[in-house]
This record gives C-alpha cells, sequence and structure tokens, in this order.
C-alpha cells in the first residue's frame, strides 16, 4: 500500500466536523463572523467572476451548480432544493462545496455545505438588514419555521438586535419545533396562528417557505410603511412569496440581477423595474434605507460569492481548530507524466 503525498490531500470537512466546528466557535458568532467575510467580498464585488447559476430543474426540484472566484481562488456549491423531500424522508436541501486554487487547480478545501449554506444564509441575511432595516428595529416577524429559521433569528439578534421574533407557520409542529429550539436564546419568541399576527408590530418581516410555486405569502395590506421585508424564499423561476403590489411600493435591493430577475420576486416585473445592487450600498455608491417611511426589500435568492466567502472562512478556521480530515482526493505520481506507471505499481 502507498502512502499518498501531501499534494494528494486535501482538507474534508464532514457534517460531524461541521457540528463540532459550530458548537466549538458557537452559532451566533460564526454567523457574524462569517457574515463579515460576506460584507468584505460584496465591497470587493468587481474582482469577481459572476454568472447566475446553472441550475437543472425538475418536477421534483432543482439541482443547481454555484461557480465564482476572484482571480486567487476559485469556488463552487452543489445543491439542491427539493420540496416534497421532507415528506418522503429526506432534506429539503443538500449541499456541498469546493474551494480551490487559481494558479495551479488544486482544491484546497472540501466541506459540507448542508449546514453552511444555512450559516450564510442567515448572515448575509443579516448583513443586509444593517444595512436596511429601520433603526432600532426590535421585532422580527418569521413566516416559514423550518430549517432555516432559527439561524435567521440568531443572526438577526446577533447582528442587528431584534429581541423578539414571532413565529408563524402553516404547519403547527414547525412552529413549535423553532419555539423550543429558540426557548434559551433570550429573544422573545412569540408563536403566532396566522400571518397576519405575526406581522403586527413587526418591524423586519421575514419569508422562508418552501413550496416550488407562485405563493402569495404576504398580501399588500399585511406591509406598512416604513418595513423591511427580507424574503429568503423565492429562488427558482415559478416560486415567489409576495403579492406584485408589495414589489411596486418598495425599494428592491438584490444581490445579482441577472439571476434574480429570473429566481426572485422580480420575475413578476418587468425586466427593466429598479433594482439596487446591495455591492453598491456597501460600498457607498447607493442608497440604503433613506428614511423612516420607506420599505425596503431583500429580494435574495443567494448568490455563489457569499458561499465563496463561507468556504474562505471555513478554510481560515482549520487553521486554529481540528474539525477536518485530510482526503486522499488527487493523484500525485512521482512523474506527472506516468499516471499509468502510478497504477500499476500500485498493485504490487
Amino acid at each position: 500500500m502507498t502512502t499518498p503525498s501531501k499534494l494528494a490531500l486535501v482538507p474534508f470537512v464532514s457534517v460531524d466536523n461541521m457540528m463540532k466546528l459550530v458548537n466549538k466557535i458557537g452559532p451566533a458568532p460564526m454567523i457574524a463572523e462569517i457574515a463579515d467575510y460576506i460584507e468584505t467580498d460584496f465591497k470587493r464585488w468587481e474582482l469577481f467572476d459572476k454568472t447566475p447559476r446553472v441550475a437543472a430543474h425538475s418536477d421534483e426540484g432543482v439541482i443547481e451548480l454555484m461557480p465564482t472566484s476572484d482571480g486567487e481562488s476559485y469556488g463552487f456549491k452543489y445543491v439542491n432544493g427539493h420540496p416534497a423531500n421532507m415528506a418522503r424522508g429526506f432534506q429539503t436541501v443538500t449541499a456541498f462545496g469546493v474551494l480551490a486554487r487559481v494558479d495551479n487547480g488544486y482544491p484546497v478545501l472540501l466541506s459540507e455545505m448542508t449546514i453552511l449554506t444555512a450559516l450564510r444564509t442567515a448572515a448575509t441575511s443579516a448583513l443586509v438588514a444593517k444595512y436596511l432595516a429601520p433603526k432600532g428595529a426590535k421585532v422580527m416577524a418569521m413566516i416559514g419555521n423550518g430549517a432555516q429559521c432559527e439561524f435567521q433569528a440568531l443572526a438577526f439578534q446577533t447582528i442587528v438586535g431584534i429581541d423578539t421574533v414571532r413565529l408563524y407557520d402553516i404547519d403547527p409542529e414547525a412552529t413549535a419545533k423553532a419555539a423550543r429550539n429558540l426557548a434559551t436564546t433570550g429573544l422573545n419568541v412569540i408563536s403566532c396562528t396566522s400571518p397576519e399576527e405575526a406581522v403586527a408590530g413587526a418591524q423586519i418581516i421575514t419569508t422562508c417557505t418552501a413550496d416550488k410555486q407562485c405563493a402569495t405569502i404576504l398580501t399588500d395590506n399585511m406591509v406598512g410603511a416604513g418595513v423591511h421585508i427580507n424574503a429568503i424564499g423565492g429562488d427558482c423561476p415559478g416560486k415567489t412569496e409576495l403579492h406584485r403590489d408589495i414589489l411596486l411600493r418598495s425599494d428592491i435591493f438584490v444581490e445579482y440581477p441577472p439571476q434574480t430577475r429570473i429566481e426572485g420576486e422580480i420575475q413578476q416585473l418587468d425586466e427593466d423595474h429598479p433594482v439596487t445592487e446591495l455591492w453598491r450600498v456597501m460600498t457607498g455608491q447607493a442608497e440604503g434605507r433613506r428614511d423612516a417611511q420607506q420599505i425596503t426589500l431583500f429580494d435574495s435568492v443567494g448568490f455563489a460569492t457569499e458561499d465563496f466567502s463561507a468556504l474562505r472562512y471555513i478554510r481560515d478556521q482549520l487553521a486554529t481548530h481540528d474539525t477536518f480530515i485530510e482526503l486522499d482526493m488527487l493523484a500525485d505520481p512521482d512523474d506527472p507524466r506516468d499516471l499509468f506507471g502510478m497504477v500499476a505499481r500500485a498493485a504490487s
């Protein structure tokens, strides 16, 4: 048996090791630290290769690849979204990702990204709300209490400063689950029986539902002046959560317009409807929240740079946290031209 060389080994963060890392650092601090990485990368937006994710749609769901590069590192995420999975005993969303060197093409990290995507999605939401939510916002309505719910609540508590979350889901068991998980966070958790009840008194409204269809989770009369809407459930063609009239009353902020116009809430609007790119707000080139009456809408679909940021963060943590194993993943013959000989010698 041959011993793999150092060049053959790639750090791999499994689900078990990701959970260990989250619990070592703490979910809330880790979300805040990932948000810092995401903000850093948004502020150097023009360095990145950008393309809408490559999606393979089926009647059951979607499988997507999300690639990007800053010229030094290359990253991609594989992710699925299958709303019917839960009823069949599977996760709705699973993911893994790779970070590699551009100069030689060698991977430097392979990681699970089911948990990491939940962390980076929450981090992105709260980071954006730091720029767009009304000053002093303390109450968030969380409509859709599935796998993302608790991460969002912790992110907004840590980064934005909310102290109350009002929960609603069409499945009361999902709301009960979320309330249990958030019971020790210090948040005032209020379980509601309707979306109208949930949004009452909320300065921030987060929608995060899973059905792959055009839905109306928020109707126009549910959204008053001065609210910030964090719409994270719509993420593919034909899947929306907000009534079109809400969009027409809102200032809309997006990650990458060519992708959001296909997948986000703004697929309901004309192709030239004005939107503001978040990187421009974060670099001071565009306004975010202007006044207390403005309705701001983050039409979130998730973009590859956010996954790139999360993978960068995980790679950096491995220098101080032993939460990975090394995989013999890359063939490394003594003579780069003699791959066959390496295989043949392994038989002896």
